[in-house]
């Protein structure tokens, strides 16, 4: 060990360092609890004391003046132990703020006071014949209360010691009136006290700035990502609302910013981990330096939060995804993308306000065109429509919020009615009627789409027992089945269950797969649908050629039929390619033995087209939009359907 890192250590064993403001803030708390701890006892042995007095030597006082002059020294103590105890409570509990900058200033005169009633006591007992123990023990309780610094408490021990000592050998009488002196044994016995409380002082330091340093370091971890080494999340929402509040109350704007990196899963594949992680330590390292001093924070995984209230934030996030083109790999395509929330309520709260920026963020469908979506009042109506779905579905079921529309299905040949299809309206005493599209994505990419799907298969069934039993006009259904009803519950089961509890004949209902649904789990589904084949379910594939894998579909399923995509019927007039791809498609299924279906037909020329090229069954707006039964049964009854068989 060299001589400066040997003067560096013995430094810092005195305390010649500089602590965090946490560990000092750690001290100084430690250094107040054990002033309450002490001045409660002090409390305590000085009443004892007052009683002693009173009871032993009570007949001799002739009044207060002979009392408190008898006692005084008692009082003193005693009031100053009650002030720094309650002090050091209310300190120590929060209140009185004020506190912060004076508790250890009073710790010091409660020190001072005490060492002159040590020091007072002692050459008051050496005139008696007694010893020097109330100044030992005066110093020793003050150096309990005051373990500051080692250097400082070495000095406020040395300094008094050596004076005591310095008084008594000059000032002090004996019992026999001679000035007395200590003796070599005493002094002796004197400095070995002194060392070891100064070597007691020290360690009692050190070991506090151990704790304090280990709390701190957990503490740290605590509001810390491990990877960046910025702040976390905890930490972030504890800073944003002071930030907001301190924002607003000052005129300006703060806003909440949530950036993600795309495609950073590949690139964590391509290069590795470790590349990964670097990417990351740069995304924060660039985040740093363009909201150098305002809060921010790693909120998982690729992605960041920010909270400014620079009026260029916008600039700001544009060099940032500048900087970040500078750094990324042309073997991976990798960019940068953002969401927005101004901020003008402060009770809004900093999880919901992410919450808000993310959901802006995931509005933006091309990173490279469009790198930041900002949260306004159009974005929030969808986000509160949003968050109703998501936290009123069972509710929505439960009180049958959720209404099955029928959709007619026709026969191409002669117009007659062949079926429907089953959709869902969720018609909402407070949000008002909601179509599929504003809470069937939702649902699915929450993994609640079961919920409402089991609800529209029970419904379906329950109005078909209706009917059956009222002798109204009953027809094959066509529902929807999507991938996730076989994965989030047993769909075949639940199916077999209602149609035993409604007592339906198998015949009446059509299991509907969309494509897209069949990309994934292949085996699973194979064998759920050949187990509805088995028992006697009519399966139709939804939406053939809206996916990428249609042939392979037919190829690795067995369908019935076969529902042609309404796209192909867009710009259809005068569309030769459409026409030839659709009859292609219905020669196709001819061959695999499967029916055909083509939705979404709007014209009288659309029906003659599909009729010639031998399409069996057709639905669209041309024959009616998605209604509720009972209008189905009135057109019924006015002649607007036609069944067959029936004039």
């Amino acid at each position: 060990m060299t001589i400066k890192n040997l003067l560096k250590r013995i430094g810092d064993e005195l305390g010649f360092h500089k602590n965090p403001e946490y560990v000092e803030e750690y001290l100084k708390e430690a250094d107040v609890q054990s002033t309450r701890n002490l001045t409660s006892i002090v409390i305590a042995i000085e009443l004892w004391m007052l009683i002693r007095q009173i009871v032993r030597h009570g007949s001799r006082f002739t009044g207060f003046a002979s009392f408190f002059q008898s006692t005084g020294g008692y009082w003193i103590l005693l009031s100053a132990a009650v002030f720094l105890c309650v002090c050091s409570t209310l300190y120590l509990y929060g209140r009185l703020k004020q506190l912060k900058r004076f508790i250890r200033f009073f710790i010091f005169l409660y020190f001072l006071l005490g060492l002159y009633f040590g020091i007072t006591t002692s050459l008051f007992d050496i005139s008696r014949g007694r010893m020097i123990t109330c100044f030992l023990t005066m110093i020793m309780i003050g150096s309990i209360i005051v373990i500051w610094r080692p250097y400082i408490s070495l000095l406020i021990t040395l300094i008094p010691a050596a004076g005591f000592v310095y008084i008594v050998n000059h000032y002090s009488v004996g019992r026999d009136g001679k000035p007395w002196h200590m003796n070599e044994a005493e002094i002796v016995n004197y400095i070995t006290f002194i060392i070891t409380l100064m070597i007691l002082e020290i360690s009692a330091y050190t070991q506090r700035r151990k704790e304090a340093w280990k709390s701190y370091m957990l503490e740290k971890a605590a509001v810390t990502d491990e990877l960046t080494g910025i702040s976390n999340m905890r930490k972030f929402e504890e800073d944003a609302d002071a930030y907001c509040k301190k924002s607003l109350a000052e005129g300006k704007q703060p806003v909440y910013i949530i950036c993600d990196v795309t495609n950073f899963r590949t690139y964590n594949d391509r290069f590795g981990y470790e590349a990964g992680d670097a990417l990351l330590k740069f995304m924060a390292w660039v985040i740093s330096v363009e909201f150098e001093g305002e809060p921010f924070a790693r909120h998982s995984n690729d992605r960041f939060v920010i909270l400014t209230a620079k009026e260029d934030y916008m600039k700001a996030g544009v060099r940032g995804h500048e900087w970040f083109q500078l750094e990324k790999s042309g073997e991976v395509y990798l960019d940068l993308k953002a969401g927005a929330y101004p901020v003008t309520d402060p009770s809004v709260s900093p999880r919901h306000a992410v919450d808000r920026a993310s959901y802006a963020m995931s509005l933006i469908k091309n990173p490279e065109k469009e790198h930041i979506k900002i949260y306004d009042d159009n974005i929030h109506r969808q986000y509160k429509l949003r968050q109703y779905v998501l936290n009123n579905i069972d509710k929505a079921v439960q009180n049958g919020y959720i209404k099955v529309y029928y959709q007619p299905v026709i026969w191409a040949e002669d117009g007659t009615l062949c079926g429907f299809e089953a959709l869902a309206r969720w018609i909402d005493p407070e949000m008002g009627f909601l179509l599929p599209a504003q809470f069937v994505p939702l649902l699915e990419e929450i993994h609640q789409i079961h919920k409402l799907d089991r609800c529209v298969y029970e419904s379906v069934c329950s109005l078909m027992r209706d009917c059956l039993d009222k002798n109204l006009p009953v027809l094959p259904t066509s529902m929807n089945f999507s991938r996730l009803d076989f994965e989030l519950m047993d769909a075949v089961g639940e199916l077999e269950a209602l149609v035993a509890k409604y007592r339906i004949p198998k015949k009446l209902l059509h299991v509907e797969i969309t494509e897209s649904a069949l990309s994934k789990d292949v085996t699973g589904l194979q064998q759920a649908m050949a187990r509805l084949h088995d028992l006697g379910y009519v399966l139709w594939l939804d939406d053939f050629g809206s996916g990428y894998s249609s042939m392979n579909v037919l190829k690795d399923f067995n369908f019935d039929l076969l529902k042609i995509d309404m796209e192909f019927l867009k710009n259809f007039s005068g569309n030769d390619k459409a026409r030839k791809i659709i009859r292609s498609i219905v020669d196709l299924s001819k061959s695999l033995e499967m029916e055909t279906l083509t939705e979404g037909v709007e014209t009288q020329e659309m029906v003659d087209f599909l009729r010639e090229c031998g399409c069996g069954r057709l639905q669209g707006y041309f024959f009616g939009k998605p209604m509720p039964y009972e209008e189905i049964l009135a057109k019924i009854a006015d002649g607007t359907y036609r069944l067959r068989g029936k004039n």
